[in-house]
């Protein structure tokens, strides 16, 4: 059988030395909010163990098993609690996978990476996102010749820097396969959406298709033109309207920085396309603005016209994150720069989870208490619960 199978690649690898990680992800078991199993090898008081971090929806959860029963205890977690088993070895790759029926397929490939595992406890923490190599900053006026990032580039770089770092953290504890689909609305000249293909395709292993959206037809010639400079084969960039781009499925949406209704619009694409993750990084604010009109004493302070574009920002992006948890995704609202780059800077990361009705009764008492009619992204989902002005 193909667990059997999997589990004595697994023990040569122990026995060779040759482990690198192993990720048990598609979790059906009792504990509600487990999400997946990383697995590596650490060297505790000179003695090899194999660390187990149990990731939670709100936590992390550290065990580490003897090497000499890690397969042991692997064992009846396959095709019993997870559907998904990936081994990373520097011999090869080893995906097992489980159908409704318990069915087990095991996928072998070439390793994507020869380098022996650091073995240390307490890992020093290094940079996720390396320039040296990445030979597209270059032309995209980031860096040198040399890989060196320019003085000019500086606040570009920590940008995707941040990016990278954000995307590394949500993937360790919600995995989308080893090919997703991932479409990057409003690619703009493409920073961060080569930058993520690098980084999905070089330091994770995986087997990207990712697509960036841009409607100026000069920066996805310029894009598409250095995809395939660098070799990049499944990067590419299409010249229209997010408005206009349809998918059936998706594993990513992402949209920074789409301006005002843009970012409602991604959002409600993501929604219909059941993508696995929506990152958004709203732009600017317009559409509510216009409607607030306050019943409460919160209108001593929006009458302040600096204060009622704030509270605009915050109503609008509220909104968003309770629409989408009421279509299933739980929402992170984290900063993506630092105010010094751009005041713009809250990113909305959701990710595929039980739907909350209660947020929909949320957004009406929301609604009520600033006056406001609709909110756009709820006219695109079909959920607008209207509010008579006074």
């Amino acid at each position: 059988m193909d667990n059997i199978l999997f589990l004595k690649h697994l023990k040569e690898s122990l026995e060779k030395n040759t482990f690198q990680k192993l990720t048990l992800s598609k979790y059906v078991g009792a504990e509600r909010t487990l999400l997946n199993i990383y697995i590596r090898p650490v060297e505790i008081r000179k003695q090899r163990m194999s660390s187990w971090i149990w990731h939670y929806q709100t936590r992390d959860v550290t065990k580490n098993v003897a090497m000499d029963t890690f397969a042991e205890a692997l064992e009846p977690l396959l095709g019993s609690e997870f559907l998904s088993a990936d081994l990373f070895t520097s011999e090869a790759d080893y995906s097992l996978l489980f159908n409704k029926k318990r069915k087990a397929k095991l996928l072998i490939k070439k390793s994507e990476s020869r380098e022996t595992p650091v073995l240390t406890h307490d890992r020093v923490k290094k940079r996720t996102f390396s320039p040296a190599n990445a030979d597209y900053l270059n032309a995209l006026g980031i860096t040198n010749n040399e890989g060196e990032v320019l003085k000019e580039g500086q606040k570009k770089f920590r940008q995707i820097d941040k990016y990278i770092e954000i995307i590394d953290s949500v993937l360790r504890k919600h995995p989308v396969g080893h090919k997703p689909h991932i479409v990057d609305m409003g690619s703009g000249k493409g920073y961060l959406t080569f930058a993520l293909y690098d980084f999905l395709r070089n330091s994770l292993g995986l087997e990207p298709s990712v697509t960036g959206i841009e409607l100026r037809q000069n920066l996805v010639d310029f894009c598409n033109d250095l995809a395939a400079e660098c070799g990049f084969r499944k990067l590419d960039f299409q010249a229209k309207d997010i408005f206009e781009y349809e998918s059936e499925k998706l594993d990513m949406l992402i949209a920074l920085h789409a301006c005002d209704i843009a970012t409602d619009i991604a959002i409600a694409k993501g929604i219909r396309a059941k993508a696995e993750i929506i990152i958004v990084a709203p732009c600017c604010h317009k559409q509510l603005r216009k409607q607030m009109n306050p019943v409460t004493a919160m209108a001593e302070i929006t009458r302040f016209g600096i204060m009622e574009e704030r509270q605009a920002e915050l109503l609008t992006d509220g909104i968003r994150a309770l629409l989408m948890e009421a279509n299933g995704y739980q929402v992170k609202v984290l900063e993506f720069v630092s105010v010094e780059h751009t005041p713009k800077n809250l990113m909305l990361i959701g990710v595929k989870h039980k739907a909350s009705p209660a947020a929909l009764q949320k957004i009406a008492d929301i609604k009520a208490e600033f006056g406001i009619s609709e909110h756009y992204l709820e006219k695109l989902l079909g959920t607008v619960n209207r509010v008579p002005h006074s």
